[in-house]
């Protein structure tokens, strides 16, 4: 394989993983699990404000199969089932604490630069 091959098979897997952060579900998941640790499905439901069932249970499977989570399914009837962060879950949380601390830090920033360039430019949206 040459090395520009290489680059790009590496930038794609690289892409990958960004776009399971880059979607709407996973980040307020791995905070709700990053909150409290272990927790039912109804918990994290009722944690995450506006999530459907499908999405849940969708953005769990994604999360679990990319190693951010652990399910744990307790033989009980029914059956008890508890979702936890892995280690690394984990660590990615903490790099999320530090992107939300800059966003609030630089709001404001941001805020007025959005300001300046509706301003600037009256005939564009945010679509």
């Amino acid at each position: 394989m040459s090395v520009t091959n290489t680059a790009v098979t590496t930038a794609c897997d690289v892409r990958e993983v960004l776009d399971r952060l880059g979607d709407r579900w996973s980040v307020p998941v791995l905070a709700e699990l990053g909150q409290g640790g272990v927790r039912r499905y109804r918990e994290l439901q009722r944690g995450v404000p506006g999530i459907s069932q499908r999405m849940l249970t969708l953005t769990l499977r994604r999360l679990e199969r990319d190693g951010l989570i652990d399910r744990t399914v307790y033989p009980t009837v029914p059956a008890q089932v508890e979702y936890g962060l892995t280690e690394t879950g984990r660590s990615l949380t903490l790099l999320l604490h530090a992107v939300a601390d800059w966003a609030a830090e630089h709001r404001e920033s941001v805020m007025s630069s959005r300001a300046r360039w509706h301003a600037d430019h009256p005939d564009t949206s945010d679509a």
